[in-house]
């Protein structure tokens, strides 16, 4: 189970809020098993994520300590749009403690969303 985290802006100190972890997913993790895969038996396949970051040595530090899966694009903006001053983070399932993985990635303040990432 994903734990909802949620921070709340602080107007006298700027801090911006914080959506809740769970509402940054935006895909049904109810498909995937327990290994993060999704699919019939004989042909279940794991779930590629997106979500953008800035592009800044501390957060691309974060994710990674957070998500082993991680790959950080800088000239792509992806499906889900980046916008220049950030990077796009693409991530899988298929990764023992995916669940809490997609949960510490949502509770980070500057991960907006995560999305199904799909590939042509």
């Amino acid at each position: 189970m994903i734990e909802i985290l949620e921070i709340r802006s602080i107007s006298a100190t700027g801090v911006a809020a914080c959506k809740s972890a769970a509402s940054k997913i935006r895909f049904d993790l109810a498909r995937l098993d327990a290994d993060g895969l999704q699919g019939p038996p004989d042909g279940l396949k794991s779930l590629d994520y997106e979500y953008c970051i800035p592009n800044e040595a501390d957060a691309i530090a974060q994710v990674r300590s957070i998500d082993p899966t991680a790959r950080i694009y800088r000239e792509s903006p992806g499906r889900i749009g980046c916008s220049e001053t950030e990077v796009l983070c693409l991530g899988n399932t298929h990764q023992s403690g995916y669940r809490a993985v997609l949960g510490e990635l949502a509770g980070l303040c500057f991960v907006h969303e995560i999305r199904e990432a799909f590939f042509e």
